[in-house]
């Protein structure tokens, strides 16, 4: 057997993990948003001051970057808070934010709408098993 050319597979920290699939859900998070302002008159509607069925105030966009701000600060928490808070906090979070997603199709939705929420979802998931099956100090 020819070892030379096998390639060795390297273990990943879980609180690497968790915080590549928050990042991912960032992108994911950023960007369908992005792709929204491409459907017909929603950058018209934006200009009017509504978005889906809500104006556009002060306490919508501060809504809107707390929804933001706390997946992007699930990724330096992921790193550095200590496992057992880690743990819940992960679940917790998680779980939050998967209705959340789902909350987010209401009103006119399209393909890449829905596939951005199936994915969002997965990495939910992902993150809630990973944290959920936190490996435990043996006695």
């Amino acid at each position: 057997m020819n070892t030379q050319n096998e390639l060795k597979d390297l273990k990943v920290n879980l609180k690497l993990k968790l915080a590549t699939l928050w990042t991912s859900l960032m992108f994911l998070y950023i960007y369908v948003d992005y792709f929204h302002l491409y459907m017909p008159s929603k950058i018209e509607d934006i200009q009017s001051g509504i978005v889906y069925k809500f104006d556009i105030t002060q306490e919508f966009l501060l809504t809107a970057l707390v929804s933001l701000t706390i997946p992007a600060l699930m990724i330096f928490l992921s790193v550095t808070l200590p496992a057992k808070i880690n743990r819940f906090t992960n679940i917790i979070i998680a779980s939050v934010y998967i209705p959340f997603t789902l909350f987010n199709l209401a009103g006119e939705v399209w393909m890449q709408m829905l596939f951005g929420a199936a994915v969002e979802v997965t990495l939910l998931c992902l993150i809630i098993r990973y944290a959920w099956k936190w490996p435990r100090i043996e006695p």
